[in-house]
């Protein structure tokens, strides 16, 4: 990102070629920042448009502008003389305003997208403006990656010249609005920014305005451009990074921890009222031990991963929903034993043959296994007696295609069989009907006596007048 504060002396214009669009013809301007490159198009009616008010404003000389001409303006002659003629006029301008730069010139030049200090003074504007009122109706404010690096490396400024003193392009203006915020959505990029040089994703970024935020979701963002992360560990309750090639939660978790040894963590890296966790569609092969500094977690969701086994985390008492669908797990033993009081379980679209992992978890209500690999309708066995599960999915898997599936299923849930809802269905009167006569017939083959026959008395008694 350019800094034309800090490059004022390396910083060029030029007016490098001329092409013709629908019947226009429109000049292109090359604009080096030190580093930093990007281009510009504007017809010739625009150069007469910003003459006129460098004029009367800025004490720009009035002959200075190349004529307009009516008659064979289009001819490649001509057009070359004009280029040349507005490279020349734009050069003159450009250095006799270079210590001001005004805001109708820096914007002709499209400095207010590209360069730090032009695109804050038109952010802060506009939250001088808008700011209340964005706050007040945003569910989520987005900032760009370009508005972030800025702010951050305006910190690093010396209060910088303007043309005018006017409070709407304050500083102060973005850190107040940042200050409040309670809900950030940050999206990256690896594609080059406009028509400039500048890749999003190489910048850096700094969270340390946003001293109130409750909400922070990542797209497309590494790692390694966020920091002080370790200012959001007292406030932030929901976290989303998403596509950003994370391979553990530490890297974001501990992003800002120069020594990751769990024995010399202490309390203060602990994320206290961290309650959601959603790392779906990245590249983690493992939930690792970081997971264990945020206590107050309820609902993680590492779906579209690369996890192939579960972690022991049933430190974590207060998790209750549980997202690992799209990963690589095939066996889920004794869990038990490392998920604690999980209520909701999704599984789906993974490779999973057997249930008998899921025996104990006595708390569970929910769970989603569609799209896996179980092939026997008796592994429901290892699951009917859990008191309080009431959503299964088996969908997609080769047991679903088998004759009579959804009866099958249902019957061995035994009493509670009216309260199953499998596959987002509840079993149907005759779906019922036909398992308990199933059901009847299973007992029978086991040799014990059906539950409607166990009651009834084969010995008749009669009162006496």
């Amino acid at each position: 990102m350019s800094s034309f504060i800090n490059y004022r002396n390396e910083s060029s214009v030029n007016v490098s070629d001329a092409c013709l669009k629908d019947n226009i013809t429109f000049y292109k301007i090359v604009v080096n920042v030190g580093t930093v490159q990007w281009s510009v198009s504007h017809r010739y009616s625009d150069f007469v448009e910003l003459h006129d008010k460098l004029v009367v404003d800025h004490g720009v000389a009035k002959d200075l502008l190349p004529p307009k001409k009516v008659i064979r303006n289009k001819t490649p002659k001509f057009v070359e003389q004009r280029r040349e003629a507005l490279n020349d006029y734009l050069k003159n301008v450009f250095n006799y305003l270079r210590l001001t730069m005004p805001s109708i010139f820096s914007h002709f030049l499209d400095f207010h997208l590209y360069d730090i200090f032009f695109l804050l003074q038109d952010l802060a504007k506009k939250l001088y403006l808008e700011g209340d009122k964005l706050l007040q109706t945003e569910k989520t404010h987005k900032f760009s990656l370009m508005e972030l690096h800025a702010i951050r490396e305006r910190y690093k400024m010396a209060c910088p010249p303007t043309e005018k003193q006017d409070q709407m392009y304050d500083f102060s203006h973005i850190l107040d609005f940042c200050s409040q915020v309670s809900s950030l959505s940050i999206e990256g990029s690896y594609e080059k920014l406009g028509t400039s040089n500048i890749i999003p994703n190489d910048l850096q970024i700094d969270l340390i305005p946003f001293k109130t935020l409750t909400d922070l979701r990542i797209l497309g963002v590494p790692m390694a451009c966020i920091q002080s992360v370790g200012s959001l560990r007292d406030s932030l309750i929901s976290l989303s990074v998403h596509i950003a090639s994370v391979e553990t939660l530490n890297e974001f978790l501990l992003v800002d921890v120069l020594h990751k040894d769990p024995s010399s963590l202490a309390d203060v890296v602990i994320w206290k009222k961290l309650s959601t966790i959603n790392f779906a569609t990245n590249n983690i092969t493992d939930v690792d031990w970081g997971i264990k500094l945020v206590p107050k977690l309820q609902k993680l969701n590492v779906s579209s991963n690369r996890l192939s086994e579960l972690c022991d985390i049933s430190c974590l008492h207060e998790l209750r929903v549980l997202n690992l669908s799209m990963n690589r797990f095939s066996l889920c033993q004794n869990w038990h034993a490392k998920i604690g009081n999980i209520v909701k379980i999704d599984l789906s679209q993974n490779k999973i043959e057997t249930l008998q992992g899921f025996s104990k978890l006595y708390s569970l209500e929910s769970l989603d296994l569609s799209c896996n690999v179980i092939t026997d309708v008796e592994e429901v066995q290892h699951i009917c007696n859990l008191p309080c599960l009431e959503y299964l999915w088996l969908t997609a898997n080769p047991v679903a295609s088998t004759i009579d599936y959804r009866v099958k299923v249902i019957e061995q849930f035994n009493s509670r069989m009216t309260e199953i809802c499998l596959d987002n269905e509840k079993a149907s009167e005759k779906e019922l009907d036909t398992s308990r006569v199933l059901q009847a017939l299973r007992i029978v083959k086991e040799g014990k006596t059906p539950s409607f026959l166990q009651n009834t008395n084969c010995s008749h008694s009669y009162n006496k007048s």
